[in-house]
């Protein structure tokens, strides 16, 4: 059992009464639950399929191809205007428990087949900006972190993509993505100076490898 999922579900302050609810139904479709991005992540033979998330207006439940699902029902939302392959499954307070979660386990089925036949969501044509997998699902994942990564010009959102996405394994593009969180969330661009010893900023000319240590 992984701690940081127990205590997610456990310990949740907001929609108590929902996510232990919404645990149980993924978790009886038999995907593996992990943690990844800080919520749980859902996955069928290494390949994500959904992650339960909690914020303060709606917890939720979003599959990363739900563009491909079959959403007679129409309640399946986009978490934001530029979402291409993400869907998720709003719940804002508990009654919604009794209509959502058929709803929920139909999607699943749904969900699971379409991992089982490899099918792929169509993106953006190719003059468009494509994020990376990872990047994508942090996004969905945190907020605060999505509002910053947008608030970036699009030429500082296509540098950090493409360093990204340069990554093979994707553990290696989990942590790129880690280690550049402060600075997105700072607005700064990958090659910004962060220092503030730069002579051409906003960009960074290396002075602050001179720094004289004491």
């Amino acid at each position: 059992m992984n701690e940081q999922i127990d205590a997610f579900f456990n310990q949740a302050k907001l929609w108590k009464e929902i996510l232990p609810a919404l645990r149980q139904e993924v978790l009886a479709s038999g995907l593996t639950e992990d943690w990844k991005w800080g919520t749980p992540c859902y996955s069928l033979a290494g390949k994500n399929v959904v992650m339960i998330s909690s914020f303060k207006a709606y917890c939720c439940v979003s599959f990363f191809k739900g563009a491909l699902l079959q959403d007679a029902a129409e309640v399946l939302s986009k978490s934001g205007e530029n979402t291409q392959a993400v869907r998720i499954l709003k719940f804002t307070h508990a009654d919604q428990v009794a209509t959502h979660i058929p709803l929920l386990k139909n999607y699943l089925q749904q969900a699971i087949e379409l991992e089982k036949a490899g099918a792929q969501v169509e993106l953006a044509q190719p003059n468009e900006l494509v994020l990376v997998e990872e990047l994508v699902q942090k996004l969905e994942s945190d907020s605060a972190f999505k509002q910053a990564f947008e608030a970036l010009t699009p030429g500082r959102q296509r540098a950090y993509n493409l360093y990204f996405s340069a990554a093979k394994q994707a553990t290696s593009r989990i942590n790129r993505i880690q280690t550049y969180e402060a600075r997105i969330l700072s607005g700064k661009g990958i090659n910004d100076c962060v220092c503030g010893l730069s002579k051409r900023m906003p960009g960074c000319d290396g002075s602050h490898k001179f720094i004289v240590k004491n």
